[in-house]
């Protein structure tokens, strides 16, 4: 019994590299804020070299989920690399992205119509080895495609990112599913926006534990707030 134990616990751990989740290290530097969501994944580890979605119901919800995740490249990916940003419109100033610590530089934009046009460039972008991650705003998706994508990243170590807005189909090889939902930003009572502020559902994780957290982004890193924070309202303008 003891033998096929260890049998069994090699090939988990086997499974699990292949699904891109790396042993547990005691250095957790690289998380800066998001150590709060280790013990949601397999080895206490981000999975990186792997496919993440994001559900979205609304543009709130995608420009949440675009802050997120702009702050996960930012945390996890440290910079290593290219991004390259699949979409069918200019949706992101590229110069806000050095709040979030990343260089609009180190971000290749693709803009597509089409569909199928976003697949293809999807799929190839995420078979590049010379880059760090892909994200594609891409709302329909096939499990047999979402499975040619984990196919290519397992093989690349490219991380994935999709953002989707109302899907119909959630039967995908993904990784991970998460749903971002912005949350009224904390002020000191000062005129001006807030901090990012988000509602983080981990959906479903792949071996992992799904969870809920409250964030919020300052001074360059994830910072998790209590249940019972309540955020203060921007003061109101009077206009003369």
């Amino acid at each position: 019994m003891a033998a096929k134990a260890d049998i069994f616990a090699r090939l988990q751990k086997e499974i699990l590299l292949l699904e891109g989740f790396k042993p547990a290290s005691n250095d957790f530097t690289n998380w800066a804020g998001l150590e709060q969501l280790r013990s949601a994944f397999p080895n206490s580890t981000f999975p990186t070299g792997a496919m993440h979605e994001f559900i979205c119901e609304g543009v709130e919800t995608v420009a949440a989920a675009t802050g997120f995740i702009t702050g996960i490249l930012s945390t996890v990916l440290k910079q290593q690399g290219v991004t390259i940003w699949i979409g069918s419109s200019k949706l992101i100033f590229p110069p806000a992205l050095k709040q979030f610590g990343i260089a609009p530089e180190k971000i290749i934009f693709i803009h597509l119509k089409k569909q199928k046009d976003k697949l293809f460039v999807m799929e190839e972008a995420l078979k590049c080895d010379s880059i760090t991650s892909v994200i594609g705003h891409i709302d329909e998706l096939s499990f047999t495609e979402s499975r040619r994508f984990q196919l290519a990243v397992e093989q690349s170590k490219v991380t994935g990112f999709l953002i989707r807005q109302h899907p119909r189909n959630l039967t995908t090889s993904s990784v991970t599913r998460w749903k971002i939902t912005p949350q009224p930003s904390f002020t000191t009572g000062l005129p001006g926006v807030g901090f990012p502020q988000w509602a983080v559902e981990l959906l479903k994780v792949r071996n992992g534990k799904p969870g809920t957290w409250d964030m919020v982004w300052r001074a360059g890193k994830f910072l998790l707030l209590p249940k019972e924070s309540v955020a203060i309202p921007l003061p109101q303008r009077k206009i003369v």
